[in-house]
């Protein structure tokens, strides 16, 4: 085996696929954390190491957030008054804009209480500890003004602001305003993308996998229905790809294997009727009337049994395409056909009732069957019944039936139940071989049933379509 092949294996596909499906995930969680920082204004840093990597937003983590701010009121308190509002303006940032001195917001103007905004206040009180005089700080949502810059986004523009206020050591009031930015793409819809990539990855590799194993369950199934079928296309992973090579090898054999049978049972058939000719001039010799009446029907019903193998042998119906008919229509052009050869037949169906067969073989199946019944009954009565995936042909007759230990063996060829039937009406024995050689060839079957009230039922099952 080739490294192509261990590499085309199903094993191997699926753990690709699990790799890509991974990477794919992760270059996603990068590439939508990097956008949710850009788009929420924030600075964005992409940390790799040996343990691995990760997207950093100071400006969205409370704990930088507050170590930021906490920094700040240090530097702003230890530097002289007259170097502090030069400080301010450096340090300030469209993130955290401080200033001092700014009027303070009575309790009636506050904003309602956050307790994101409280644990910030914690955080920060907690990187403070130490200071002396303690320095208090404060922290709540402004109201919503009306003077927001004009070329902010409505969805923008619409939130409030956050402002925390400390008392500086030496009684002097700095606060620092945190405008709010909306989140583009929150958690929820950063694990609502990376689920639908994984679903459709997944999906995808499914499908890759499934299709090629769901046409080889097909072409199994058509095997045991259709022999002429063209051979299935070798794809897939390489287990896939031979055990399709194998099945079609298979079909092929099988195809041969009947071909030389079949052409083997003709040729006999054929030789047989010289010596058959031979006989019926000897035939002509024999003195005796009542021998030689008797030769010459052992003769004839020698005749007609290779006539029927010949024709069975020689059937060219058997090449005819599948194709898509109304069962109900053909079953009922059979029985008036034989109504109008003046044979007691009716049929009883609904119609609508598509099959895809070989329309030829049905026909000569059927007819088989109400032949039977005629010979045996006089009568017969045809009806088609739909039961979920199946389509059921049935000819009842009142004839005697058949024993139940007979059932089998009415289905060999050439053989005959006088016992149980009329005994001058007997054919060659080929009817209902040949039936069930048609049902089994579409993926059916025929069943004997003897009724309680007298009578046999023969149903030949077929797949409905």
């Amino acid at each position: 085996m080739t490294i192509f092949s261990k590499l085309n294996g199903i094993a191997s596909r699926i753990a690709i696929a699990i790799v890509l499906a991974i990477i794919l995930v992760l270059a996603l969680g990068i590439i939508i954390s990097a956008g949710n920082g850009y788009y929420s204004g924030g600075r964005v840093h992409v940390r790799f190491s040996s343990s691995g990597f990760g997207v950093i937003n100071p400006d969205r983590n409370q704990m930088m957030q507050a170590g930021r701010i906490a920094l700040m009121i240090r530097v702003v308190a230890s530097s002289p008054r007259p170097e502090r509002q030069r400080l301010i303006a450096v340090l300030s940032d469209p993130e955290m804009q401080a200033a001092l001195d700014a009027p303070p917001f009575s309790p009636a103007a506050d904003g309602v209480r956050d307790d994101n905004l409280d644990w910030l206040r914690q955080l920060i009180e907690m990187q403070l500890e130490g200071a002396a005089p303690p320095m208090v700080v404060s922290a709540r949502r402004l109201p919503m003004a009306a003077d927001k810059p004009a070329d902010l986004h409505p969805s923008e523009a619409a939130l409030p602001e956050s402002l925390v206020e400390v008392a500086l050591p030496d009684g002097q009031r700095m606060s620092i305003r945190l405008p709010t930015r909306p989140a583009r793409f929150g958690l929820l819809a950063l694990l609502s993308v990376v689920l639908f990539a994984a679903v459709i990855v997944a999906l995808w590799t499914a499908r890759r996998l499934a299709g090629p194993i769901r046409e080889f369950a097909h072409a199994a199934e058509r095997l045991g229905v259709d022999l002429t079928a063209p051979p299935l296309a070798v794809r897939g992973p390489h287990e896939l790809r031979t055990a399709i090579a194998a099945v079609n090898r298979m079909q092929d054999r099988l195809r041969r294997f009947l071909e030389d049978r079949t052409q083997m049972l003709a040729a006999i058939s054929h030789d047989l009727r010289a010596p058959l000719a031979r006989l019926r001039l000897r035939a002509e010799l024999v003195a005796d009337g009542e021998q030689q009446g008797k030769m010459f029907d052992d003769l004839e019903a020698m005749n007609a049994m290779i006539d029927s193998t010949l024709a069975f042998a020689r059937d060219e119906a058997r090449q005819e395409p599948r194709r898509l008919v109304d069962l109900a229509v053909l079953v009922g052009d059979v029985c008036e056909d034989v109504a109008d050869a003046g044979g007691g037949v009716c049929y009883l169906g609904p119609r609508g009732i598509d099959v895809s067969c070989r329309p030829t073989l049905i026909r000569r199946a059927v007819a088989n069957l109400i032949d039977n019944a005629l010979k045996y009954a006089g009568a017969a009565r045809v009806k088609i019944v739909r039961e979920n995936d199946r389509v059921a042909i049935v000819v009842d007759d009142d004839g005697p039936g058949i024993p139940l230990a007979e059932h089998e063996k009415v289905f060999a060829p050439f053989y005959r139940l006088e016992a149980a039937r009329d005994p001058g009406k007997s054919g060659v024995g080929l009817g209902l071989s040949v039936a069930r050689t048609v049902a089994r060839e579409h993926g059916g079957d025929i069943t004997l049933i003897n009724r309680d009230g007298g009578g046999l039922s023969v149903l030949i099952e077929l797949p409905a379509q």
